[in-house]
């Protein structure tokens, strides 16, 4: 069997390492700019990028996606938050890892949010809240601020639910 002259993306070809590489790249990016905004950004400082749209902001979530349960007791909510996020991080591996290399794009989906889970796991264990910085907003629109992270996950649960609801085949690439 000869080389039939299809070339392949590297993504496509991607194997475990350079899946779990993807994956320390979230967190590395993640952990990085966040050291950066703690040490730069005083805490609820603004600073705008794009005024009337985009500032760097610094603040710190205790509670889940968009702030939801940051009024419960921080004992409680901490461990309840670690422990779904550790349920959740144990779901994602699994299905990493025993998809097939034929579902390369669901691979790579999978390894943006185990990266993304893993570095806002990091900060609740270290801290018990979440850096978020990026802040966007249009006029009274105002979206809740975010991180690297997060952006990971979210990219990386669209691509993934994108080619799932598309019906990414085994085989095809």
């Amino acid at each position: 069997m000869g080389n039939t002259g299809v070339k392949v993306a590297p993504l496509q070809q991607a194997g475990m390492p350079v899946l779990l590489l993807l994956a320390a790249g979230v967190i590395l990016l993640d952990r990085l700019t966040k050291i950066l905004i703690v040490n730069t950004v005083t805490l609820h400082a603004s600073h705008p990028v794009i005024p009337g749209f985009f500032d760097i902001v610094h603040v710190r979530n205790e509670g889940i996606a968009f702030g939801l349960f940051a009024g419960s007791p921080s004992a409680v909510r901490t461990l309840l938050l670690v422990l779904v996020s550790t349920v959740a991080l144990g779901a994602v591996t699994y299905l990493l890892w025993t998809s097939g290399p034929s579902a390369s794009r669901q691979r790579a989906s999978l390894s943006l949010i185990l990266g993304g889970a893993l570095g806002n796991l990091f900060d609740r264990l270290h801290t018990g809240s979440v850096v978020d910085f990026l802040d966007f907003f249009i006029g009274a629109w105002h979206w809740p601020a975010f991180n690297v992270a997060d952006s990971a996950i979210v990219v990386g649960g669209g691509w993934l639910l994108l080619h799932l609801s598309g019906g990414e085949k085994p085989g095809r690439r």
